[in-house]
């Protein structure tokens, strides 16, 4: 969005603010990529937590099992998925198709945090891949550059009962990922790949669409009232608590390890979900009111705060600033929702 256009209102996330961490530990060995898990290359990565609704919470836990894992080496970012299923399916063939119209896993990577220039990669059964580049979330202005490919990704398959075949005995299916870092370096700081005790921000989803056998072959369930399919589940990793993955600022933390070492979330992490609180109130203060506003007090609401913030506006722009724990640095935030330190 440029000076001078009106912004939109921001819904803004239920729930408190407990994205999910997990410990990327260094891979031992090369990956040979055949879809499978269960061989010695991913003994050194831990499961993740079982993935549950998308609004966390507020919904039941998803009725089949979704996890995940993850490891690094000097080349690349490698992700294993695994996906409970009895009905398994898949159409699109052609790379960079709205994958999200089949079953799928996703990813989704900030790797330096600040919610703007991440990446998102889609997956289905059949292995076909739709990879993209985010400027902004779509909230703020977007949009996805869906001509943007991952060079030098490797991914595989590997189906436990048969594709497309409703009388099999089906199981699930699994997914192997190696994402090279020259790509995901693009959007870290300093355009580095990560080193030892660093963190990114990382979230995965699974589409689940509800559906019919009719003729031998899985169809979408039609909602009569609409004729419509009804609306697909969404599963995660890290709850969103919204129906929607573009929060980055919802995602998990990731910190890149190389032995045994504990996680404890740096303290400027929650001086910046105050910052992102204060953005959703500006945003949603200036849908109702035409400009943004430096009187806090407008915005805090009956919450409580851990913040003072420093905010300066004009017409259709404003930065709030907060001092950063080290009593140095300043943490600052802007109306397109990109956050940043100085």
């Amino acid at each position: 969005m440029q000076k001078g256009t009106r912004w939109s209102g921001v819904p803004e996330p239920q729930g408190p603010f407990a994205p999910a961490r997990y410990i990327c530990q260094r891979a031992g060995e090369t990956l040979v990529l055949d879809g499978k898990l269960n061989k010695p290359f991913w003994d050194a990565a831990p499961w993740s937590e079982d993935f549950v609704d998308i609004e966390g919470d507020l919904k039941p836990l998803p009725p089949k099992r979704t996890r995940m894992k993850m490891l690094w080496d000097d080349n690349y970012l490698y992700i294993g998925a695994e996906l409970e299923e009895d009905e398994i399916w898949a159409t699109l063939t052609e790379r960079d198709s709205v994958i999200f119209h089949d079953n799928d896993f996703e990813v989704f990577i900030d790797p330096d945090g600040d919610t703007h220039n991440y990446f998102e990669l889609e997956i289905n059964a059949l292995n076909t891949v739709w990879d993209l580049l985010l400027p902004k979330p779509y909230r703020d202005g977007g949009p996805a550059i869906n001509g943007w490919d991952i060079a030098g990704l490797r991914t595989a398959v590997y189906i436990d009962g048969e594709l497309n075949n409703p009388g099999a005995y089906n199981r699930g299916w699994s997914v192997e990922i190696a994402i090279p870092w020259n790509i995901l370096k693009e959007g870290a700081e300093g355009g580095l790949k990560p080193s030892c005790g660093d963190i990114w921000r990382i979230n995965f989803s699974r589409v689940n669409w509800h559906v019919d056998v009719k003729n031998g072959a899985y169809t979408k369930r039609i909602n009569s009232e609409t004729g419509q399919p009804y609306p697909e589940e969404n599963w995660v990793w890290s709850p969103q608590g919204i129906v929607n993955m573009h929060y980055p600022e919802l995602w998990g933390f990731v910190l890149f390890a190389d032995g045994p070492t504990t996680f404890e979330l740096p303290p400027d992490e929650l001086l910046k979900w105050e910052l992102r609180r204060l953005y959703y109130r500006q945003r949603n203060y200036y849908a109702q009111h035409g400009s943004f506003t430096s009187d806090f007090s407008l915005l805090k609401g009956t919450d409580e705060w851990r913040i003072e913030p420093k905010i300066e506006t004009t017409t259709s722009l404003f930065q709030a600033s907060v001092s950063a724990s080290d009593g140095k640095t300043r943490l600052n935030i802007r109306e397109d929702g990109q956050l940043w330190e100085e």
